[in-house]
C-alpha cells in the first residue's frame, strides 16, 4: 500500500518544490535535496504527512462535523470543487471573502439573501421592477452564486480546513487560527508549515499533483462518514443562530442610498413607491452590500 502510494504521487509531480532562489527555511526538514536549481521534496515526509492528514481527518469526520475544503489559486480550482462535491463535503474554490469564517452570520445572510433572489426569478416577480433594476438583481445573485455557492449547505462552522497554499490561502488560515479551527494544508517549499496543524508536504501548483492529493483526502472523509454511529442525524439546513445573524446582518448598520429609497417620497410613481419599500426591508432589493 505504501508503495503504491509512493509511486502515484512520484508519477504526479508531487515531490517537485520551487526553485532554489524561492524557499523558506522553516520548510527544510521536509526537503530532500535540489535537482537543476529546484528543491526536491522527501516523498517519505509527503506520505507521512498524508497519512496523518487522512487520519485526522476521517476522525473529525466521524464525529458529524464537515471539512471546508479551500483551494481558490488557478490549479487547484476544479480538482477541490470535484473531490469536495464526491464526498459531499463544502469548499471554496473561487474566492475567499474576508470573514467566511469569523464572520459566518453575515455570511449566512448573503446565501438568505441568494433565495430570495432565486425565489424572485422562479415566480417571476422581478419583472415587476424596471429593466435596470432586473439587471442589477441578476448581476448580484450571480456575484453571491459564484462566491458562496460551495458553502451554501455549510450551516455551522467546519471542524477542520483543508487547503491548497498556505501562502495563497493566508486569509483562510488566519481566520481558522483565530477560531481554533484545525487546518491540513498542501504546503509547497516556500510556505511557512508552522501556520498549519498538519502539514502535507508537496506541489502545490501542479493540477495533476493537488488532484491525487486532494482524491486521498475524500477518500479519507468517504470513510469517516462510513464509521459515524448509526443514530447520527445532519444537521438542519439553517440553525436559529444562523438566522438571527442573518437577520442583523440585513438590517443591520447604515444602509447605502441607492435609486430605489427615492420612492418613499413619492417622486417616481407607483415604481418608485414599489422599489422604495424594496430598500426599506420588503421583497429584495439591489441596494446592498454584495460579497
Amino acid at each position: 500500500m505504501a508503495s503504491e502510494l509512493v509511486r502515484e504521487l512520484i508519477e504526479a509531480g508531487v515531490h517537485f518544490g520551487h526553485r532554489t532562489s524561492r524557499w523558506n527555511p522553516k520548510m527544510q526538514p521536509f526537503i530532500f535535496g535540489k535537482r537543476n536549481l529546484i528543491y526536491i521534496i522527501d516523498i517519505r515526509e509527503t506520505v507521512r504527512g498524508l497519512l496523518l492528514a487522512k487520519k485526522f481527518l476521517s476522525a473529525v469526520v466521524s464525529r458529524g462535523q464537515d471539512v471546508l475544503f479551500v483551494g481558490t489559486k488557478r490549479p487547484a480550482r476544479d480538482a477541490i470543487k470535484a473531490q469536495a462535491q464526491r464526498c459531499g463535503m463544502p469548499y471554496v474554490c473561487e474566492r475567499w471573502l474576508g470573514g467566511t469564517l469569523t464572520n459566518f452570520r453575515t455570511i449566512r445572510s448573503r446565501l438568505s439573501r441568494l433565495e430570495e433572489l432565486e425565489s424572485l426569478e422562479s415566480t417571476g416577480k422581478i419583472h415587476e421592477y424596471s429593466k435596470k433594476m432586473i439587471s442589477t438583481l441578476q448581476r448580484q445573485r450571480r456575484r453571491i452564486f459564484r462566491n458562496l455557492e460551495g458553502i451554501r449547505k455549510m450551516t455551522r462552522l467546519p471542524g477542520a480546513l483543508f487547503l491548497v497554499d498556505v501562502s495563497h490561502e493566508h486569509i483562510a488560515v488566519k481566520e481558522a487560527r483565530k477560531l481554533g479551527i484545525p487546518t491540513v494544508c498542501l504546503v509547497d517549499t516556500d510556505g511557512d508549515p508552522n501556520l498549519v496543524d498538519v502539514v502535507v508536504p508537496g506541489n502545490d501548483d501542479a493540477m495533476r499533483a493537488i488532484s491525487v492529493v486532494a482524491r486521498h483526502v475524500a477518500d479519507a472523509i468517504e470513510e469517516g462518514k462510513r464509521s459515524r454511529p448509526a443514530d447520527w442525524k445532519p444537521p438542519p439546513e439553517a440553525g436559529p443562530e444562523a438566522a438571527e445573524g442573518g437577520e442583523r446582518g440585513e438590517r443591520g448598520g447604515r444602509r447605502r442610498r441607492g435609486r430605489g429609497d427615492r420612492g418613499d417620497r413619492g417622486g417616481r410613481g407607483e415604481r418608485g413607491e414599489r422599489e422604495g419599500r424594496a430598500a426599506r426591508g420588503g421583497p429584495p432589493t439591489a441596494t446592498e452590500t454584495e460579497p
